[in-house]
């Protein structure tokens, strides 16, 4: 049996599913889910602090900040969603140690549901002795610090393409003879796009993320209620508009109905329906990554690492730290949005 089998029959007894289960059907699934399966950094795709230690450097010193702005709460939660190989986290750690007492006073929580990535996190992580959960309602309730660098872009999405006026017609995959293939439902009103009826025209497809604000609640619920903040990182824009769902297998494009659970599958983040999860709590402006790293310093950052370097590792650190802030690459694809409770000082690097 293959994922591919596993598909095909529910679709051949329920009738086809939509691209939201697909892509869950695709990550999570518990014998042939690529995320269930396999430890696909590097292999299939590189995040940001794989590329540089002066990425998670900068965020930890962000999140630091915002822990003495909001008067260094003696127990807080210091959370990451998503937390890949521990990389992020390993460096927020190591540049918060600069701050007198962060350290002593965090709970490190990881919300991971790859077995794989457990187990290298916890190497990676040993020192602090970190505890897994697996949804975000299972964070503690107490202050929260969180970053999620690259994870919101692997949540489930739903593609609705616009039908007339006031109709929409949801993307589904169903078979055709033997064969997996995307289709078309029947036109009816979407609530949660009533919204986009002022912005698109007929043909155009939007994508929404269904659990995206939910967990997104779970952490604003907290920040709300105990202090802290929470600092978003992904690529997309503040409002989807066409079809981003892709697949990646050995750092290459593939179609996203091949490679079936050996691929890795994203869209680009909604950040408007991020932001508007975030109430009560306040949000920054949706900023471009290369901007936010900018004004913490990771040029200066960069420089005073160069002093040791030479050769190939230079040319290394120069490249990595142009991929992280140059517009033409990551800088301007990846934007950053911050969360703070009303009244709060703004996460450094970004602006309410």
């Amino acid at each position: 049996m293959s994922l591919a089998q596993v598909i095909a029959e529910r679709i051949a007894q329920d009738g086809p599913i939509t691209v939201a289960d697909f892509m869950a059907l695709c990550l999570q699934h518990p014998e042939y889910g690529y995320y269930i399966t396999r430890d696909p950094l590097g292999a299939d795709f590189i995040t940001a602090p794989e590329i540089s230690q002066m990425f998670g450097e900068l965020i930890g010193l962000s999140l630091a900040q915002a822990w003495l702005d909001q008067g260094a709460p003696s127990r807080f939660t210091l959370a990451e969603l998503g937390p890949g190989r521990g990389t992020l986290m390993a460096d927020m750690l190591r540049a918060a140690e600069r701050v007198p007492g962060f350290i002593e006073a965090a709970d490190v929580v990881l919300l991971e549901t790859s077995p794989a990535l457990r187990q290298v996190q916890k190497a990676r992580l040993a020192p602090v002795m970190p505890k897994w959960i697996d949804r975000a309602d299972a964070l503690p309730d107490q202050p929260l610090f969180v970053v999620a660098n690259e994870f919101f872009d692997a949540l489930p999405i739903r593609q609705f393409q616009r039908q007339g006026e006031t109709l929409w017609s949801e993307r589904r995959i169903g078979l055709q003879g033997d064969n997996l293939q995307i289709g078309l439902a029947g036109a009816a009103p979407v609530e949660a796009l009533a919204h986009r009826l002022e912005d698109t025209r007929e043909g155009d497809l939007v994508e929404i993320c269904p659990s995206a604000p939910a967990v997104l609640a779970q952490v604003s619920a907290r920040v709300a209620e105990f202090r802290g903040a929470a600092l978003i990182i992904d690529y997309g824009d503040w409002r989807s508009l066409g079809d981003t769902l892709q697949a990646l297998r050995r750092g290459k494009s593939v179609e996203v109905l091949s490679h079936l659970g050996k691929a890795d599958l994203t869209a680009h983040v909604d950040f408007e329906a991020l932001a508007a999860a975030a109430s009560p709590n306040v949000h920054s402006k949706l900023t471009p990554q290369g901007v936010f790293l900018e004004r913490l310093g990771i040029t200066a950052r960069a420089e005073r690492l160069a002093k040791n370097l030479s050769g190939s590792a230079l040319e290394a650190h120069i490249a990595a730290h142009r991929r992280l802030t140059s517009p033409l690459e990551m800088g301007n694809l990846f934007k950053v949005l911050g969360i703070v409770p009303r009244g709060a000082l703004p996460l450094a690097g970004l602006e309410l």
